[in-house]
């Protein structure tokens, strides 16, 4: 895989006429056996920031528990902080064909599916001058939806807060029954470095488009 332990990846998003809207930290912090499988955690912490903080207070944390082999989920967390309002989560996703943990509620999904935060890790695992597309169905917490990732362009001059790189566009559509889900269309640009690092991204969602941008990284 080209990410490790211990990797910390900071962003400053902006969305609408805010410039600097909130912060995201994308990190590894270990490898662990979860249920006997041996799994990646995955990590993504967002808050907004002032101004924007103002009329969003937003502090939510995602884990993502991925195989280390096949990355697929296995336990994605949601711990929620919005507007006052807290929720927490926990969903343990079982394969068809596979044997639930006893004791565990399970959430019976397709073969290979990712959560949100793993399908972004496992984009970074594909060898992008060699695959045009990837597939794979990702489970939100919610919904089942079909993942389909095309590299858009091979070589991009990307220039962000921490530097400028050569990396690949990435585009991302999602589909539902089949039918692609209206106004949500997202790009990734990964890094020619041996990390396949994400250095932008950008989203096209209903309350909004957000650009991501990479501020600084500890690989």
């Amino acid at each position: 895989m080209p990410f490790r332990v211990g990797e910390t990846l900071n962003y400053r998003v902006s969305w609408s006429v805010f410039s600097n809207a909130a912060s995201v930290q994308l990190n590894i912090p270990e490898r662990r056996s979860l249920l006997d499988w041996p799994t990646w955690h995955f990590r993504a912490s967002a808050h907004t920031v002032s101004p924007a903080r103002s009329l969003a207070t937003i502090d939510d944390q995602f884990d993502s528990y991925t195989d280390s082999v096949s990355l697929e989920s296995r336990q994605f967390e949601m711990h929620l902080d919005e507007m006052g309002r807290k929720k927490e989560q926990t969903i343990y996703l079982v394969a068809q064909g596979q044997t639930p943990r006893p004791g565990f509620p399970a959430t019976l999904v397709l073969a290979d599916t990712r959560d949100p935060l793993g399908a972004l890790y496992a984009l970074r695992s594909v060898d992008w001058q060699k695959t045009p597309e990837y597939r794979a169905p990702v489970f939100d917490g919610k919904n089942l939806f079909d993942m389909h990732a095309r590299l858009q362009a091979a070589n991009e001059t990307v220039a962000v807060a921490a530097g400028n790189y050569q990396a690949s566009r990435i585009s991302i559509r999602i589909y539902q029954s089949g039918s692609e889900v209206s106004e949500s269309s997202f790009l990734v640009w990964l890094a020619h470095d041996s990390a396949h690092t994400p250095v932008q991204m950008q989203a096209d969602i209903p309350f909004g488009s957000l650009r991501v941008e990479l501020t600084s990284s500890w690989q």
